[in-house]
């Protein structure tokens, strides 16, 4: 799968450690950055990323900063994006089975690594069960 990742500084570390598991598992990762750990404004990662979703250049994203608020609010600006802020791996699995969400935002600061890489595992293996949710997906998009 093709996925794209970005971040603002808090959370390139994790960034780090989720590009190299996500690759170690035979998906293709497009890092937008940040590349360290010296303060940026994470919109100018963010949007790049969801917009190679937006043009099917990747086919999801994983995204993080510190709160994960700041960087899942921005991409949800993108009207082809759904993106989602698990705190469990219960949480992720239901953000694509009953949302669709093509984004999953981790909050760097207060999610572990374990916990981290097991909630992008559920999110990219969970399909979406459309059916009653369907309809409340298209309810969602504005135009």
């Amino acid at each position: 799968m093709k996925i794209a990742i970005a971040t603002d500084h808090a959370g390139f570390r994790m960034k780090e450690i989720l590009k190299k598991h996500l690759i170690s598992l035979g998906h293709e990762v497009q890092d937008f950055g940040t590349n360290s750990e010296e303060s940026m404004d994470y919109p100018d990662t963010i949007h790049p990323a969801m917009t190679s979703i937006e043009n099917e250049h990747n086919e999801k994203g994983v995204i993080l900063c510190g709160s994960g608020q700041g960087a899942m609010i921005t991409a949800n600006k993108h009207q082809k994006i759904r993106a989602a802020l698990p705190w469990t791996v219960e949480l992720a699995q239901l953000s694509r089975q009953h949302n669709d969400a093509n984004v999953i935002t981790i909050a760097a600061r207060f999610i572990d690594e374990t916990t981290a890489k097991n909630m992008v595992d559920v999110f990219l293996q969970t399909e979406f069960e459309g059916g009653r949710h369907q309809n409340r997906i298209q309810k969602i998009a504005c135009s």
